[in-house]
């Protein structure tokens, strides 16, 4: 393995002297390598677009969402499935996150884990991987065995295959149905892929999950509709909710709220002046686009 060939194991001539620095010279120079980020992921926004309608589709189609990756990667794929059921109501096996290692590795350093390429294939049966899913394996360097041959499996199954990856002609590149290739370069410490490409995956994995999201109905406006009152804060953003869109009084929109247990039943039933069942099932007919559902009856 030759690992100079690797974009994000390349040296940063930026910062060939930051031992030598004061520390707010030290975060100077992270926060100048930190800007281009944002720079290396709009060049790769129509592919982004691209997986993001692959996504709509499985949703669409009874499918799934899957992150795979190791280390740093695996633990930002799962992080981003796992905020998808608190801020979009999502079932939790509709947005999934495996990372290699398990469990165990979303807290301890598990590097050996991602060289395990026969665990990759059982962990993608486990979840039963199949044609109607889209698989998104992560990993900065492109080459990881075990993200590698998750994909593998996946595409072998008939699953649409996509890779965010932060080097060029990388392997992961060449197997995915969609290469979301962001070339950040080399990082201030060099290798460590925790920094720009991890940024970089971060704001990746945003758009995937948060414009499917809002492409399926799971968004008004720019409010979260969907979103599930589990802890006190969240109770009073769906009760903002209902007020922002409806112009309700605090006491109208907690009344809605409590008698249809559900943000956007709450908001149809106050605009439209429908109630009992007949809100869910017009709910239903627009496949939860609460602006649909609106128009429907003003019309």
């Amino acid at each position: 393995m030759d690992l100079h060939k690797i974009d994000t194991e390349k040296r940063n001539l930026n910062t060939m002297d930051i031992d030598t620095l004061s520390s707010l010279e030290i975060v100077k120079k992270i926060n100048e390598e930190d800007k281009l980020v944002p720079q290396a992921v709009e060049a790769a926004l129509p592919v982004i677009a691209d997986v993001v309608d692959q996504i709509v589709a499985a949703f669409n189609n009874g499918g799934r969402l899957i992150y795979v990756g190791a280390g740093t990667s695996g633990r930002l794929g799962v992080l981003d499935a796992s905020e998808c059921p608190p801020t979009y109501g999502t079932p939790s096996e509709q947005v999934i996150g495996v990372i290699a290692g398990g469990e165990k590795a979303l807290q301890y350093a598990m590097e050996g884990a991602e060289d395990n390429i026969e665990q990759a294939v059982e962990d993608m049966k486990k979840i039963n991987v199949n044609e109607k899913d889209v698989v998104v394996g992560i990993a900065a360097s492109g080459r990881t065995p075990y993200t590698l041959s998750a994909m593998k499996y996946a595409k072998s199954v008939g699953a649409t295959v996509a890779a965010i990856t932060c080097t060029k002609n990388s392997e992961m590149e060449k197997e995915a149905d969609y290469a979301i290739v962001v070339l950040t370069g080399p990082e201030v410490v060099t290798g460590s892929t925790r920094m720009k490409a991890g940024t970089a995956q971060k704001l990746v994995l945003n758009m995937l999950t948060t414009a499917s999201m809002i492409r399926i109905g799971k968004v008004y406006s720019n409010l979260m509709v969907d979103v599930v009152p589990t802890n006190q804060k969240l109770i009073q953003r769906a009760k903002n909710i209902v007020i922002e869109i409806t112009g309700a009084s605090e006491a109208e929109a907690e009344e809605a709220l409590k008698t249809y247990q559900s943000t956007k039943a709450a908001v149809l039933s106050l605009i439209t002046g429908l109630t009992g069942e007949k809100v869910y099932e017009v709910l239903d007919a627009h496949n939860g686009h609460l602006r649909n559902a609106i128009q429907s009856q003003l019309k």
